[in-house]
């Protein structure tokens, strides 16, 4: 155990030093029945990936878990019906998909305490022991940012579509997780060329 904790720590303390830009990433988003990941369930699963500065939507994926018992407000929310839950594959199949990214790429999400929590509990309940070598999260980089220019951050200031705003990025429907995931990776790329200032960024910078 000490050992394991030890490597981890290690591998993270080099990557912090490592240039930004030139790393992988895997960008996700989830769309989910509710907001508490032990009552809750993941409805899909979207990820694209970000290499050499480039995202490369044709190694992109959403899945669908077709386990969902409860579908809730889903089919408003996020367009997904029981018809499209008949056509999914397993969670555990979706998360064997995931991780298998996570020994090369750096995770990116916007909320990572949302929707890490769940996907950190469904791998647990899976019994896959893969987890991403750094999780690095746009919305506390954003939050990070406006501190330091001492802005007053209101309630909704932090929501991705508010801070893809601040960057002059376009306007995504929401509520897709791949639309999201690629929103989350125009974001992340757009505030790592804001904190460069042009000039070479540290992964520490971004945490």
């Amino acid at each position: 155990m000490l050992k394991h904790w030890l490597s981890e720590y290690l591998t993270k303390r080099r990557l912090y030093t490592q240039a930004a830009l030139k790393q992988r990433y895997l960008v996700i988003d989830l769309e989910l029945t509710g907001l508490n990941a032990q009552q809750h369930e993941i409805v899909s699963v979207a990820w694209v990936i970000i290499e050499d500065q480039c995202i490369k939507m044709s190694q992109s994926q959403h899945l669908i878990n077709n386990q969902v018992k409860n579908l809730a407000q889903s089919p408003i929310f996020h367009g997904i019906d029981n018809d499209n839950i008949s056509q999914g594959q397993s969670l555990s199949s979706i998360l064997v998909s995931l991780s298998e990214h996570f020994s090369d790429t750096i995770l990116v999400c916007h909320n990572a305490m949302l929707d890490w929590g769940f996907l950190k509990l469904a791998l647990i309940k899976a019994n896959l022991t893969r987890t991403p070598s750094l999780i690095l999260d746009t919305l506390q980089i954003e939050k990070k940012r406006l501190q330091q220019q001492g802005a007053v951050i209101k309630s909704d200031d932090l929501t991705l579509s508010e801070c893809r705003r601040r960057y002059q990025l376009p306007e995504y429907r929401a509520h897709h997780a791949l639309t999201d995931a690629q929103a989350t990776a125009e974001l992340f790329l757009a505030q790592c060329q804001q904190i460069s200032g042009g000039k070479e960024l540290a992964i520490k910078a971004l945490l």
